[in-house]
């Protein structure tokens, strides 16, 4: 099936969709963008693209794999399997059918990254709000990394931060960036073809967990050993935009939330729901409250670029 390709067409005041053999997208600062939408969250799809029409921003949607629809046959056929011992840290649940759906959905555009050499990629959910001025402080930071010549591999773009005790480390010579520590979410990160190939080289359909678990485990910040003794290889260069450039649309117990990964059923028994999760993941809360001593400063200027008056104001 081929993806829908999304012209931001400006002169005409209208967002035209089309179907498109070929693979050239209106993109900024060479970066190829992609955004996750599950089919039947159309709701999702319009307000994401009517907020990216206004930034100018063009993205390649891809169809996410809907767990939800994923059946026992599905699954053997891909040779997927639990990592042995993983349990949610909030609820002690095993994997859902919802996050095999959505470590799916994040696997196959990783694959098309190598496929197509992509050297870098932007990848977003379809339920994320953007931070104001968001295009030029990509654009600004993406800049500075390069200028820096940083071997980079994976950025977080939005993120829940795990650690709030203590600050990470900050990234000399370019400024917002820091070293990520455990974090949990993919509402957007950047990726490059090297990382994306470690990614897929770790072979994770035979020892699966959560896609947002899964990254940790690969650049080595996994609070659980036994998980990251699965895979021998968690050299990925992760770092985390400071301050942050996308953000959830809503949190847990928020009016309009709703999890389209943790509420299914049970990976291996499709007739064990996980609908409690609806009301009481933590996962899905906001961040605790960052202590003092933890504030990220040493990535921040006395007057940030990436905060810096601008002629246009963007969503």
């Amino acid at each position: 099936m081929v993806a829908p390709l999304i012209i931001l067409n400006r002169g005409s005041g209208s967002i035209v969709e089309k179907y498109s053999q070929t693979e050239r997208l209106m993109t900024f600062s060479s970066i190829q963008i992609f955004m996750i939408n599950l089919k039947r969250r159309k709701d999702r799809r319009d307000r994401m693209l009517r907020t990216l029409y206004e930034q100018e921003i063009a993205v390649k949607i891809v169809e996410a794999v809907d767990g939800k629809a994923l059946n026992t046959s599905q699954l053997k056929a891909l040779s997927i399997d639990m990592l042995p011992g993983y349990r949610d840290p909030y609820s002690s649940r095993p994997l859902t059918r919802g996050e095999i759906g959505c470590f799916l959905s994040h696997y196959y555009i990783w694959k098309e990254v190598v496929n197509r050499e992509l050297r870098k990629t932007l990848v977003i959910e379809d339920d994320v709000r953007f931070e104001h001025q968001f295009k030029r402080k990509l654009m600004k930071l993406m800049g500075d990394i390069q200028q820096a010549q940083l071997d980079w591999e994976l950025i977080y773009i939005g993120r829940k931060r795990m650690r709030v005790r203590e600050p990470e480390k900050a990234v000399p010579n370019v400024m917002n960036l820091v070293e990520a520590d455990y974090s949990y979410w993919t509402l957007g990160y950047a990726i490059s073809f090297q990382g994306a190939q470690k990614l897929i080289g770790a072979e994770p359909f035979s020892k699966m967990l959560p896609v947002d678990e899964f990254l940790p485990v690969m650049y080595n910040k996994h609070p659980v050993a036994k998980y990251m003794e699965y895979y021998e290889s968690r050299d990925l260069k992760a770092f985390s935009a400071e301050p942050l450039l996308v953000y959830p649309t809503h949190y847990t117990g928020q009016p309009g939330y709703l999890s389209d990964t943790e509420t299914s059923t049970i990976w291996d028994n499709e007739t064990v729901s996980t609908d409690w999760d609806r009301a009481h993941s933590w996962k899905s809360r906001q961040h605790g409250k960052i202590h003092s001593d933890a504030q990220n400063k040493d990535a921040l200027p006395s007057q940030s670029p990436l905060n810096a008056p601008s002629s246009r104001d963007e969503l």
